[in-house]
């Protein structure tokens, strides 16, 4: 399985699910990142951490751990 940590710049994903659970899987939720969601991955940090995204029309920066609980899927 990918995750959104694996991903690499200026590639497009589709997520298929969220790992997680309660104010953290919540959190994610609440910035937009739910289940069909198409993500753009536009910079990673020199160290990876990090990650900038692009989705539902706007950017949204993720910490590598966050991005980790991301299951997701290339789109071509």
């Amino acid at each position: 399985m990918l995750t959104l940590k694996d991903i690499k710049v200026g590639k497009k994903v589709k997520v298929l699910k969220l790992n997680g659970e309660g104010a953290l899987k919540r959190r994610i939720m609440d910035m937009g990142i739910t289940k069909g969601v198409e993500i753009y991955v536009r910079k990673v940090a020199p160290l990876g951490d990090p990650i900038e995204i692009n989705l539902r029309g706007y950017e949204l920066t993720l910490r590598k751990a966050d991005s980790q609980m991301i299951i997701v899927e290339a789109i071509n």
